[in-house]
């Protein structure tokens, strides 16, 4: 495996608040997020030599040709090139590392990612529709399946191969819940106890046996920024974080044709960039994951390395994963309780990461914090990217 080039810098992040944002399209989350990052940065539009937008859309906004909304920003944008990304739920982090080609080939020594989605003026089902155009389309049976019945499936299986998931997952679910209560930027506010997260009942329906509400991801609008640097251009920045390591790793699209439960993809990515940073699972302090679904952080855990595969509850009952523990993931709340704005997902996961690196946390706060994981996923562990994070001094 080649040596990875770890020079490139997060300098600075914008970040809208993630939920149901009526009064905001497409246009003006994208917009806000970008002038929230050249205002971190403390640089102007005409400084930015390449631009990347992470955005799904799959027929959630009419927005056909999103990339150059960006502009819209600030008129010194206009000739500056940019490009849409798209990855199904990794477009966000697909936006980033193409960011970070495109300083390590030399062309851009700025470079500003945006990710961003506007999915609550469309119904649930019409989001659910929309949401199963990333899974495999040329197999009537798999083309059928939504996303909350492919990791139900996901479940069923972890259930009969090593035992009932559900309690875990209830408790990831509590733990992303009460991390996000701190986070005013998270779309939900509302404490959910195990009790709650484990029992189906009117307020906690099924919707895909045996997931239930509080095991599902959110429906959310919002966007997110970042200012990618080249060492040269880093160095002239307070605040800066290194990417120690960024690995993509794409598996193949059909379910049948691979061990879902496995979760090869994300475990390939996530221990290539442990491998790439020369860094171990216990040197980090913190990691965003992709929690679409408590059943889906549950088996990240296990792909990350904090417990045999089919013993991932343990890193709950020994508390690694909270708050306080050795490892926290997801203090943001995830994309369970934070929010998954779809293409904006990834992105906010650097975002948050690069301000609790710089001792700003936006919410729950890991004091100390040198090292951190992003892991994000798009499709059924189709697309896998992860990296690593690390502070830098001025």
């Amino acid at each position: 495996m080649p040596q990875q080039d770890t020079s490139v810098s997060i300098i600075a992040s914008g970040h809208t608040r993630f939920g149901r944002l009526a009064d905001s399209n497409l246009e003006d989350l994208i917009v806000d997020a970008t002038r929230q990052a050249l205002d971190d940065a403390g640089v102007g539009a005409r400084d930015i030599d390449q631009i990347f937008l992470g955005h799904f859309n799959s027929g959630l906004v009419p927005d056909g040709f999103p990339s150059s909304l960006v502009h819209q920003a600030d008129p010194d944008f206009r000739f500056t090139p940019a490009t849409r990304c798209e990855n199904a739920c990794a477009s966000g982090a697909s936006a980033v590392f193409a960011g970070i080609n495109a300083i390590r080939s030399g062309e851009a020594d700025l470079v500003l990612v945006v990710g961003a989605e506007k999915m609550t003026a469309n119904s649930t089902p019409e989001v659910t529709r929309a949401l199963a155009g990333a899974g495999y389309q040329n197999d009537a049976e798999e083309a059928a399946l939504s996303f909350p019945q492919v990791f139900a499936q996901a479940a069923r299986a972890y259930q009969k191969r090593h035992g009932d998931p559900l309690p875990a997952m209830a408790r990831i679910a509590e733990k992303n819940h009460r991390n996000a209560l701190a986070n005013p930027l998270a779309q939900m506010h509302r404490a959910m106890s195990f009790e709650d997260c484990n029992t189906v009942s009117d307020r906690n329906p099924l919707i895909a046996d045996p997931l239930r509400l509080t095991d599902c991801s959110l429906i959310t609008d919002g966007a997110a920024a970042i200012i990618l640097a080249s060492p040269r251009r880093a160095a002239e920045f307070r605040r800066r974080v290194a990417i120690r390591a960024a690995v993509q790793v794409s598996d193949l699209l059909p379910m049948k044709s691979r061990d879902f439960l496995a979760f090869e993809g994300p475990r390939r990515a996530i221990a290539g960039a442990y491998e790439r940073a020369g860094i171990t699972l216990g040197d980090l302090h913190f990691a965003e994951v992709h929690d679409c679904f408590t059943i889906a952080e549950l088996l990240i855990y296990e792909a990350m390395g904090l417990a045999p595969a089919g013993q991932g509850q343990r890193a709950l009952h020994d508390g690694t994963v909270y708050a306080d523990g050795a490892l926290p993931v997801n203090l943001s709340g995830g994309l369970k309780a934070k929010g998954h704005p779809v293409g904006a997902t990834g992105v906010s996961m650097h975002a948050l990461a690069f301000r609790q690196l710089t001792g700003r946390p936006v919410g729950e706060a890991r004091g100390g914090a040198g090292l951190g994981l992003v892991f994000n996923m798009g499709g059924a562990a189709v697309a896998n990217f992860a990296s690593v994070l690390e502070a830098r001094e001025a």
